[in-house]
């Protein structure tokens, strides 16, 4: 079916890209299949605490205290973050997630990284401020950016994740095989239709400098997001930004390996440093 879709798109874009880059809008703007409830989630699925927060289903999980939030990536949902869950909760964590639109249990249709801005800030207002941030894939921008809005958080944990903003575009028609005239177009429709025809989207959302100590979690054979992308994380975060490769795991099983769980959950234990030095500043050391 790819293939037809592929061979179809191409010689349309050819005859004419602006026609060529609506139908590749249409193609790319939906899911086409929502990710379901696995065997192994079932139970920490069903545990949560539901609720409808800025229309979408939200889970939460413990107490209260600590809570830590979890955004899910393209066609994906909360639940896959069972094995995460787990360990957090066992550590005295309260994990906090959603299904995004048109994702999992959600309904409606899919927003942009501001719709998803808007309902991280609405979680952070009933559950936060939060002590980490675990996000997967193109959850990562969406993480991001509303922490650079505002949004509260410790540490962070980015796996898998997509940086550059064009990313989403060049990577979709590169897919496909579409050429830079119907990635031209694609972006303008994505342009029109969620940003009120802003051509600056581009820089705006990707990956910028900032202030959260972030681990980085990246595979060697991810077939969906370029692990070139983990680099320009690492380089725009510098010295607060921390790499930890893997091998072997692709871009979903990586999810749910207990290593990286391990890893990743042991992060966010960590004393940030800027609370470090604060308490290093309040220790009297002439007693």
């Amino acid at each position: 079916m790819q293939k037809l879709v592929s061979v179809g798109l191409q010689t349309i874009g050819v005859l004419s890209p602006r026609l060529g880059g609506r139908l590749a809008f249409a193609l790319w703007r939906r899911p086409l299949a929502r990710g379901r409830v696995r065997p192994e989630e079932q139970a920490v699925h069903d545990a949560a605490r539901v609720e409808i927060v800025d229309n979408v289903k939200t889970y939460s999980w413990g107490d209260g205290e600590r809570p830590v939030l979890l955004v899910h990536g393209w066609r994906s949902r909360a639940s896959r973050y069972a094995g995460f869950i787990s360990r957090l909760l066992e550590l005295g964590y309260s994990p906090v997630s959603y299904d995004a639109p048109a994702h999992g249990d959600s309904d409606g249709d899919v927003v942009s990284i501001l719709g998803h801005q808007r309902i991280i800030r609405a979680l952070e207002e009933r559950h936060g401020p939060f002590e980490g941030v675990i996000a997967h894939s193109l959850g990562v921008p969406f993480a991001l950016y509303a922490v650079r809005e505002g949004v509260a958080a410790q540490r962070m944990v980015m796996i898998s994740g997509v940086a550059d903003f064009g990313y989403l575009t060049d990577a979709f028609c590169a897919e496909l095989g579409l050429g830079p005239k119907v990635n031209r177009e694609l972006r303008r429709w994505i342009e029109r239709r969620y940003f009120d025809s802003d051509d600056q989207i581009w820089t705006r959302f990707s990956v910028a400098p900032g202030k959260t100590e972030l681990l980085v979690i990246h595979n060697d054979e991810d077939d969906v997001v370029h692990p070139a992308q983990a680099q320009v994380l690492l380089r725009n975060y510098g010295e607060r930004a921390h790499f930890l490769p893997t091998t072997g795991l692709g871009h979903r099983r990586i999810l749910s390996d207990p290593a990286v769980i391990t890893e990743a959950i042991a992060f966010l234990q960590e004393v940030p440093s800027d609370v470090e030095s604060d308490v290093a500043e309040g220790l009297d050391l002439s007693a």
